[in-house]
């Protein structure tokens, strides 16, 4: 534990600057309107022709411009090297704006690159923009060490990978993938370019319309030695996972904030029996205990990011989990009244309520759900017994 953690998290000044910053900016520049004509304005693309969500690039390369790629990023390798208690507030107001970029990717696949010691270059080049994601889950959703997924051998002082890599996140707005693929009784972490030979992305078909995920198949994909940037790809992945777990938590935490936000106004407005809707307990009761269940992930997500900050890394994974449990459990909670309690429009594809409800469906079982997070930390508690 942390023998004394810093007041609130240490969320201090420049956080908070940065946290409102950005809200101004996704304010002004993603409102709802312009969210649903970019995501959600045609039903039959979606599900009929079964086309990629659309994403703004010309506001990525503004979000670059503000520096967001680089936060993660250590100063040394040309980043900022910002706290994670700040930048799990930039994500939160991303996913309270339910944001289309790879941003989140990029930000996970950085949290392993900085986990290794042959990444500068790459680490270098994600601070000026260059998008990345994880290649690194079997089919069965899992990173540690099985059977299954991609395989690495020899050859001519490359490595040369075979096989799949399953639930690769927003993986065609990536320029890059961070690949973890077995190579002997090792398991090697490598850097290649989407545009690589033998890199085939098959689009999986998922509810959330403000991302990609696919299925890629690696075929004789030839990796140069500086681009193999550590041989211990477990280590790492098991060093960054409490910052991958807790940056989904914070994107959770936001976009369910916008669905409480959303859905107490409309039972303000809407009215029966002469009365807001929100007079009615059987209305106003679930929201206070959503409000609850948010601040309670809220906290537990910020407890998370100081005790990662304050490199408490026995006790991280341990928070971590818990913050991704309660920001699962808040998410499916606010998800399911923010549907109900808007009656018969919640259910129609103009109300936007199915936009976030969407991507929290996607949050939710991304890295595992809350049921399996608390069977990890029940494992792990038990051992300590």
């Amino acid at each position: 534990m942390i023998d004394s953690p810093p007041r609130d998290f240490g969320f201090g000044p420049d956080e908070e600057m940065l946290r409102d910053l950005a809200r101004k900016f996704l304010d002004e520049s993603l409102p709802v309107e312009k969210l649903r004509v970019l995501v959600a304005e045609d039903h039959d693309s979606v599900y009929e022709r079964h086309e990629l969500p659309r994403w703004d690039e010309a506001m990525w390369k503004k979000i670059v411009e503000l520096g967001w790629s680089g936060l993660a990023v250590p100063e040394e390798a040309g980043g900022v090297g910002f706290k994670r208690v700040g930048i799990v507030g930039l994500v939160e107001e991303a996913g309270r704006h339910a944001l289309p970029s790879p941003l989140v990717a990029t930000l996970n696949a950085t949290y392993v690159l900085d986990e290794t010691e042959g990444a500068s270059d790459w680490l270098a080049r994600v601070a000026q923009g260059t998008t990345a994601s994880l290649a690194m889950t079997n089919a069965e959703g899992s990173w540690e060490p099985s059977e299954g997924g991609v395989s690495a051998r020899e050859e001519g002082g490359d490595l040369v990978l075979d096989g799949t890599a399953y639930f690769v996140q927003d993986a065609f707005k990536a320029e890059v993938l961070v690949v973890a693929a077995h190579c002997g009784g090792d398991r090697a972490l490598c850097v290649v370019p989407t545009s690589s030979a033998g890199i085939t992305l098959v689009p999986d078909r998922i509810h959330d319309l403000t991302r990609d995920q696919a299925t890629i198949r690696f075929e004789g994909v030839r990796v140069a030695k500086e681009n193999v940037v550590s041989r211990d790809a477990v280590g790492a992945l098991e060093r960054a996972w409490p910052s991958v777990l807790v940056t989904v938590a914070a994107d959770l935490v936001g976009c369910a904030e916008w669905q409480l936000q959303t859905t107490v106004q409309y039972a303000k407005d809407r009215k029966q029996f002469d009365r807001p809707i929100g007079f009615f307990q059987a209305v106003k009761h679930p929201l206070v205990n959503a409000m609850l269940d948010i601040d309670r992930a809220r906290s537990l997500v910020y407890n998370a990011a100081c005790t990662i900050d304050y490199g408490d890394r026995d006790e991280a994974l341990k928070a971590a989990r818990m913050a991704k449990s309660a920001a699962s459990d808040a998410g499916a909670f606010i998800s399911d009244r923010s549907v109900q309690l808007h009656g018969g429009i919640g259910f129609t594809w103009e109300c936007d309520v199915h936009i976030f409800f969407k991507r929290s469906m996607h949050n939710q079982a991304l890295y595992g759900d809350g049921i399996y997070q608390r069977s990890k930390l029940a494992e792990t508690m038990i051992g300590e017994i």
